[in-house]
């Protein structure tokens, strides 16, 4: 039964996603509204659409869940078999789907001090990015509008980092 499951919800949520379904879907909608004049508005009219509506979304649910769960196995396994051939991957990462919340906040802070340690924060990145493209506008022979203009972002990019080191433990 599983397998039928899996491979009716699979094809249910692919038929689903195409433009074809969504086509459908107004065309019942508008089917609907312009139905109602003959049937002059009555409650009746009106309960079709949302009895309609409220057993396709509830069956949906399931069928999209289902989907959902299977491609997030899949892409975890993708990324412990990464993990597990990449030569100086921590293969510790590898399951760290099954920590609880409370470990894997500890593992985000750690990483990312472990990032700031190795120069991969925002502020580092950002002056990185900045220096190569002032080399680059220099080696280019850029118009002093260009390195102006260059460097008004640049000026955003100094504010946004100062304005994130004021706030630490606050998330953009």
């Amino acid at each position: 039964m599983e397998d039928k499951f899996r491979y009716f919800s699979e094809r249910i949520a692919q038929w689903t996603g195409t433009p074809w379904s969504f086509a459908l879907a107004i065309s019942l909608v508008l089917l609907w509204a312009v139905s109602g004049p003959v049937f002059g508005y009555s409650d009746t009219w009106q309960l079709v659409i949302n009895t309609g509506t409220t057993i396709i979304t509830f069956l949906m649910v399931f069928l999209i869940q289902n989907t959902q769960n299977r491609d997030a196995i899949a892409v975890q396994l993708k990324l412990d078999e990464l993990l597990r051939v990449v030569k100086g991957a921590r293969t510790g990462m590898i399951n760290v789907d099954q920590l609880s919340n409370a470990e894997l906040e500890q593992l985000r802070r750690d990483l990312e001090k472990i990032g700031r340690e190795d120069g991969c924060d925002l502020a580092s990145i950002e002056a990185k990015v900045t220096s190569h493209s002032r080399r680059r506008h220099e080696k280019s022979g850029a118009s002093s509008e260009e390195l102006r203009s260059e460097r008004s972002v640049e000026v955003e990019i100094e504010k946004k980092v100062k304005k994130e080191s004021e706030s630490p433990g606050e998330t953009p």
